[in-house]
C-alpha cells in the first residue's frame, strides 16, 4: 500500500492493499489483524495514515464487513490504530517499549483476572461518571454502535469479546482524559472475564449470560445518554462488580468439576 501523508483523509485504492489470500484456521479476522498489524509495525502505513473504507477493505481481502469490524477493533485495543465516528480510522504512533502494558500471557489465571477486575471497579466507575458529562453525539454514536454489534453477535453465536471491550474503550475515550483510554488499551481484549471462564460454553447458558450482560451494558448507555453522571457510576460498578462474582461462581464450579471423582473405578487427577 502507498503511503498516506499524515492527515490525509483519501482511502487507498483497494489493489493498492496488497491483500494476502484469505487465512483458515486461525480465522479471517486474526488473518486480517496480522496483515495490517505487519504493515504498520513496517511503515507501510504510518502514524496518521488513515486506512481504507471498510468496503475497500473488504474488497482488498474478500471478507465481510463483520470480519473487518472484529479486526479494526482488535488493532484498536491493541493500541494500532484509533476510529474516529464518521470519518475514519487512522493508524497511531506506536507505543514505546517501556510503556505499561498487560498481555495475555501476564493474566494467566483466574487470580489475575478477579485482580484486573477490582481496577476496572475503580477506574470504569469513574470512567462512566467522567463519560456522562463529557460526553459528545459522536462518541455516544459510537458506543451505541459498539452496543448493536455485540446484539447482533449474540444472536449469531459471534465473537462478543471485541464489541464489549469496544464499548467499554469508547467510554474511556468520552471523558476527555486521554490516560483513562491510554490505560484500557494497554489492558486490552485480556480484560474482559469471559475470555477465561470455560463454565459458560455451554451454548443455552451462553446466550443467558451474554443478554444478561447486554443488559447491563443498556443500563450503562442510558446513564451516559441522558447526562446522568452517579446512575452511570452506579451501573457501572454493578456491571463490573456482577462480572466478578460471575467469573467467581465459574471458577467454583470449574474447581469442583477437576475435584470430582471420576465414575467407573476411575480416580480425579491431581
Amino acid at each position: 500500500m502507498s503511503n498516506l501523508s499524515t492527515g490525509t483523509t483519501a482511502a487507498a485504492e483497494p489493489a493498492a492493499l496488497g491483500a494476502r489470500p484469505r487465512r483458515r484456521g486461525r480465522g479471517l479476522a486474526h488473518g486480517l489483524v496480522d496483515d495490517l498489524g505487519e504493515k504498520i509495525r513496517s511503515q507501510q502505513l504510518r502514524p496518521g495514515d488513515k486506512l481504507p473504507t471498510e468496503s475497500a477493505i473488504m474488497q482488498a481481502y474478500g471478507v465481510s464487513r463483520t470480519v473487518v469490524r472484529e479486526a479494526l477493533s482488535k488493532l484498536q485495543a491493541g493500541g494500532l490504530v484509533e476510529t474516529h465516528h464518521g470519518i475514519g480510522t487512522f493508524v497511531l504512533q506506536p507505543r514505546a517499549a517501556g510503556m505499561f502494558r498487560l498481555e495475555g500471557s501476564d493474566i494467566a489465571t483466574t487470580v489475575d483476572v478477579l485482580a484486573v477486575l477490582e481496577l476496572r471497579i475503580s477506574l470504569e466507575t469513574e470512567s462512566a461518571g467522567l463519560a456522562a458529562t463529557r460526553r459528545n453525539e459522536e462518541q455516544l454514536a459510537a458506543m451505541r454502535g459498539a452496543l448493536d454489534d455485540f446484539e447482533r453477535n449474540v444472536a449469531v453465536a459471534g465473537d462478543t469479546v471485541a464489541p464489549d471491550f469496544r464499548f467499554h474503550l469508547q467510554i474511556a475515550q468520552a471523558t476527555g482524559n486521554p490516560y483513562f483510554a491510554d490505560i484500557m488499551s494497554h489492558l486490552g481484549t485480556t480484560i474482559i472475564p469471559r475470555t477465561r471462564i470455560t463454565a459458560i460454553r455451554n451454548h443455552d447458558r451462553r446466550g443467558e449470560y451474554l443478554s444478561r450482560v447486554n443488559r447491563e451494558h443498556e443500563e450503562i448507555y442510558a446513564a451516559i445518554a441522558r447526562g446522568d453522571p452517579e446512575s452511570a457510576r452506579a451501573a457501572m460498578r454493578i456491571h463490573l462488580t456482577n462480572s466478578r462474582e460471575r467469573l467467581r461462581v465459574a471458577q467454583e464450579a470449574a474447581q469442583r468439576d477437576a475435584e470430582a471423582p471420576v465414575h467407573g473405578g476411575g480416580v480425579s487427577s491431581t
